[in-house]
C-alpha cells in the first residue's frame, strides 16, 4: 500500500474545498471557506494530538500546537451567532496547554501562571461578549486565584508560600475595583505585583539552595 505524500494530501484538500465551494454556490452551504479551514486546522490538531499521546513524556511540546490548532479550528467552525466566542476558545486552548504541561510534570509549577492568566482572559472575553459589565475586577480576581493555586497545588520543587502575597494583593484589588480610592492606583498594581513576585521567586530559589 502506497504511503500518502504531500501531493495526495494537497489533491484531497483541493477536492474537498472545491466540493464545499460548489455546495455553497448551489445554496446548500454557507461559509465554505471557514468550514474548510476549520477542518484543516482540526486535522492538524489531530496529528499533533497523535504525536503527543505516542510519548507524552518526551513529546510534551506537541500539546501546544495541538491545542492552539484545535482552538483556531473550533473558532472557525462556530456559527455566526457565536462568532464572538472564537477568541475565548483560542485563549482557553493555549491556557489548557500550560495546565497539561503542569499536570504532566508537577515540577513545572510555573505553567500554572500563564495557564491561569490565559483562562482568566478567556472568561473575560466571553463576559465582554455577553454583557456590558466591568470585567476589570474579575481579571484581578482571576489572577489572585492563579497565584493561590501556585501556593496550594502540589509542587516537588519547593514550597510556594510567597505566592500568597500577590494572591492577596490581587484579590484586594479585584474586590475594591471601581472605588474612588483605588481607581487611580490600579495602573500601578500590576507592575508592582510583577516586581514583588519576581523578587520572591529569586529569593526562594537562592534560599532553598542554601
Amino acid at each position: 500500500m502506497k504511503r500518502l505524500d504531500v501531493r495526495t494530501i494537497l489533491g484531497a484538500g483541493l477536492l474537498v474545498f472545491g466540493c464545499l465551494l460548489f455546495l455553497e454556490k448551489l445554496g446548500f452551504l454557507h461559509g465554505a471557506g471557514s468550514l474548510f479551514w476549520g477542518l484543516v486546522l482540526l486535522a492538524g490538531a489531530g496529528y499533533f494530538f497523535y504525536v503527543y499521546f505516542i510519548d507524552r513524556r518526551s513529546r510534551v511540546w506537541a500539546i501546544f500546537p495541538a491545542l492552539v490548532l484545535f482552538g483556531m479550528g473550533a473558532g472557525a467552525l462556530l456559527p455566526p451567532a457565536l462568532a464572538g466566542w472564537g477568541g475565548a476558545l483560542f485563549l482557553g486552548a493555549i491556557g489548557l496547554a500550560f495546565w497539561v504541561l503542569y499536570f504532566g510534570d508537577r515540577s513545572r509549577w510555573w505553567g500554572i501562571i500563564p495557564g491561569g492568566v490565559l483562562i482568566t482572559l478567556a472568561v473575560i472575553s466571553v463576559l465582554d461578549h455577553i454583557s456590558s459589565m466591568d470585567t476589570g475586577g474579575i481579571f484581578y480576581l482571576g489572577l489572585a486565584i492563579t497565584f493561590l493555586l501556585v501556593a496550594l497545588l502540589p509542587n516537588p520543587v519547593a514550597r510556594m508560600q510567597w505566592a500568597y502575597i500577590p494572591a492577596g494583593i490581587l484579590a484586594a484589588m479585584g474586590i475594591l475595583r471601581g472605588s474612588a480610592l483605588t481607581t487611580g492606583l490600579v495602573g500601578y498594581v500590576w507592575p508592582a505585583v510583577l516586581i514583588i513576585t519576581g523578587a520572591l521567586i529569586v529569593f526562594s530559589f537562592f534560599y532553598h539552595r542554601e
